[in-house]
Order: structure tokens, then C-alpha cells, then sequence
């Protein structure tokens, strides 16, 4: 909810380290969840955010894609797609639950269970600015960059 503090996490993250969002006070934070490395809507949305790093940057915000796919695919994907922003890996499922990601979606009829992609601005103070659900890729990094500059 708006306004709300958000519980501390840590998840492991590319790049050798290891995410903290306690040890981001001071910074405006962009998690966007996605379901997988590597897919074609995951992929957009990834270098949406890539390509609008700096205006983030700018902004006094740092971006971190999150999903639940292993270090060394979220490594892979980040190399190949020159992000210039570290993915964090949620294998376990800690801060999807926390964020309330994980639904049960329709794939060619089947159901199955995966994150719905979403995304969270979380203010310098560490308390949630601004959520949205159940993304469409278009347009959508520009959306929250134009968010965060309100900020």
C-alpha cells in the first residue's frame, strides 16, 4: 500500500553481491518483477529500463529487475542484453511473497503459477511510492521514470 514502510529482504544479485533494501536509504529504488529471463515481453521490458538507465540515474533512482530464475541466467541475460543494472534472483520466492507477485496465470489453457509482472517505486525513506500490476511492457519504464521524477 502507498505510503507503507517496506520490510527489509535480501536476495542474492548479479554482479558478485548481495541486494539489501536497508542499504538503500537515501535512494529511490525501481523493482520491477518479471517472470523469466530470456523471454520476449521479459526481454522488452528489460531493455526499456536499459535504455532509460541514465534518466533514472538522473532522477536519483537505482533499477533492479527481479525474478526467479538463478544468478547465472539472470548473468547471462544481463550480459547479453548489456543492462547497465543488476537482476536479483528470488529462487526462493521471499520477495515475491513479500511483494504479493506470484499468481496463478493461464498458459495455451494450462494453469500455472508464475510472477505477474509488477513493478514498485520505493522512496528515499524506504516506503512504498507507487505499485503497478499486471504490466503491459509498452510504454511502461517511461511510465514509472515519469512517476519517479514526481518524486
Amino acid at each position: 500500500m502507498p505510503g507503507s514502510p517496506v520490510p527489509d529482504f535480501s536476495l542474492p544479485s548479479t554482479g558478485g553481491a548481495r541486494f539489501r533494501l536497508s542499504e538503500h536509504r537515501g535512494r529511490k529504488l525501481v523493482l520491477y518483477f518479471y517472470p523469466k529471463d530470456n523471454t520476449p515481453a521479459c526481454t522488452t521490458e528489460g531493455m526499456q529500463f536499459r535504455d532509460l538507465h541514465m534518466n533514472f540515474q538522473r532522477a536519483g533512482c537505482e533499477v533492479f529487475g527481479v525474478s526467479r530464475d538463478s544468478l547465472r541466467s539472470h548473468e547471462n541475460f544481463k550480459t547479453k542484453l548489456h543492462f547497465p543494472f543488476e537482476l536479483l534472483s528470488d529462487a526462493e520466492e521471499k520477495a515475491c511473497a513479500q511483494f504479493g507477485v506470484m499468481k496463478l496465470k493461464d498458459m495455451y489453457g494450462k494453469k500455472v503459477r508464475g510472477i505477474e509482472r509488477s513493478t514498485f517505486v520505493i522512496d528515499g525513506e524506504g516506503a512504498l511510492a507507487r505499485d503497478w500490476r499486471a504490466v503491459k511492457v509498452p510504454g511502461h519504464a517511461q511510465e514509472v521514470l515519469d512517476f519517479v521524477k514526481t518524486l
